[in-house]
């Protein structure tokens, strides 16, 4: 509600409605980030343990297809409670590839903080390959048309996503300085194609 004033008259009324109004701002200001905290705390963190598996100078990744277009990701998926990372992704490999797996270092950490209903944190881990899962029951990702090994010297060139992944793989495979911590991609992101 707009105040008209005569200058110099009631300043003192005046300079209390002013001050009234910025403490209404105030809080209002302090309800909509305290409300935003709230809605974001109904939103769960979902951590993944996802594997780059090598063999022959090639990657081993999972196809998808939606019906429009065809895309890779890592093998790998949600932790489940009480389950250690290795054993996370030991078991989602097996279920999604068929292929038994030996969890070994802690390559890559990737966060998707929006775009989805979950603020995913991606741990990628180097395991070895050891060869076909005996009697495995595949249970693959939604819009799971099987797997592929990507040739890694083109990988930046490649539909793989998360797409910040591509080159410090490349550079892990050839031995050279990659980051760990690659920060945020989220659904709709340029693509990295360096």
């Amino acid at each position: 509600m707009p105040y008209v004033f005569v200058a110099n008259e009631n300043k003192k009324w005046y300079n209390q409605i002013v001050s009234h109004d910025i403490e209404k701002i105030r809080y209002v200001d302090l309800f909509n980030r305290r409300y935003e905290r709230i809605i974001n705390m109904s939103r769960q963190i979902r951590t993944s343990a996802k594997a780059v598996i090598i063999q022959n100078d090639k990657l081993l990744a999972i196809k998808l297809n939606d019906g429009k277009e065809e895309w890779y990701i890592l093998p790998g998926g949600g932790q489940d409670c009480e389950e250690m990372l290795p054993q996370t992704v030991e078991r989602e490999v097996r279920e999604e590839a068929g292929i038994e797996v030996k969890c070994k270092d802690l390559l890559f950490v990737i966060e998707g903080v929006h775009g989805e209903s979950f603020h995913r944190m991606d741990l990628v881990f180097l395991c070895d390959y050891l060869g076909n899962a005996q009697n495995a029951t595949l249970q693959g990702d939604t819009n799971q048309v099987g797997f592929d090994w990507l040739d890694l010297s083109i990988l930046n060139k490649l539909p793989l996503f998360p797409s910040k992944l591509r080159r410090p793989i490349m550079n892990f495979h050839e031995g050279k300085e990659y980051m760990k911590y690659l920060g945020n991609e989220e659904i709709g992101d340029p693509e990295c194609l360096e």
